[in-house]
């Protein structure tokens, strides 16, 4: 099993998962023009997209989906309320599988567990993945980390977490009132310190990969993040991976 992103962050938010010849992404936040060339970097045409996971209908998230799906000819997976808000915007694809609970299920050569997480949107949920043999843990949009998302995500192989923001560089910033209470809220995102704790509660000895995902470019640093991470591990910032905005993260073998 592999993972890569395409990218990560408020302008747009994508990732690829394969084991065997199954290919999943997550997320679309993307244009079908660009998802398409950020697939080409991956080595990945469109149509070799077996599927599409939405893990929430927020436009960096799911504004892509519906277009990509239709031309790789592929379903998209998500929870009914996401397909209820992409559909309010027209933006709902019309190859829709719901996802009815949060018990896992297969999907091709992947085993996949979505699980719900505190995000101010509606039915928002999380995956993990597995081929049978290791485990990928993915969260990129929580406000608070609960006991079920640490149950979830214990004794990964490969974690990408959350590291939206440094809270004293978004109290300090421009961004209006409003934004940095939302942002900070139980129904928001995950700072690099919450990202850490949660981290250090999690990894166990399986662990070989942790990525930092979806930082914000106002009010985070990737040097930031990735100390945070280190801090909770013992390790050097510099095993800690960054997926970037721009240019997303490059294929991470199991």
């Amino acid at each position: 099993m592999r993972f890569a992103c395409l990218g990560s962050g408020s302008k747009g938010n994508a990732w690829l998962v394969q084991a065997g010849r199954t290919r999943v992404m997550v997320d679309c936040g993307f244009g079908p023009r660009e998802a398409a060339t950020r697939l080409a970097r991956l080595g990945v045409a469109v149509e070799a997209v077996d599927a599409i996971l939405v893990t929430h209908e927020h436009s960096d998230h799911g504004r892509g989906a519906a277009r990509l799906s239709a031309r790789a000819g592929c379903p998209v997976w998500m929870s009914h309320g996401s397909q209820v808000m992409l559909a309010a915007a027209g933006e709902g694809p019309e190859a829709v599988r719901v996802i009815p609970d949060h018990g896992t299920f297969p999907l091709g050569e992947l085993e996949i567990t979505p699980y719900p997480v505190p995000h101010d949107a509606r039915e928002p949920m999380q995956f993990v993945f597995s081929d049978g043999r290791a485990r990928f843990g993915l969260l990129t949009d929580a406000g608070h980390v609960t006991p079920h998302v640490e149950a979830v995500l214990a004794d990964c192989d490969a974690l990408a977490l959350e590291c939206n923001h440094d809270v004293a560089m978004l109290e300090a910033g421009a961004y209006p009132l409003a934004l940095k209470r939302r942002i900070l809220g139980r129904y928001g995102h995950l700072d690099n310190q919450a990202a850490a704790a949660l981290l250090g509660r999690v990894a166990g000895a399986r662990l070989k990969h942790v990525v930092a995902a979806h930082l914000s470019q106002e009010n985070n640093r990737p040097e930031l993040a990735r100390a945070a991470l280190a801090g909770a591990l013992g390790c050097t910032p510099d095993w800690i991976a960054v997926a970037d905005q721009e240019e997303g993260l490059d294929w991470r073998d199991i």
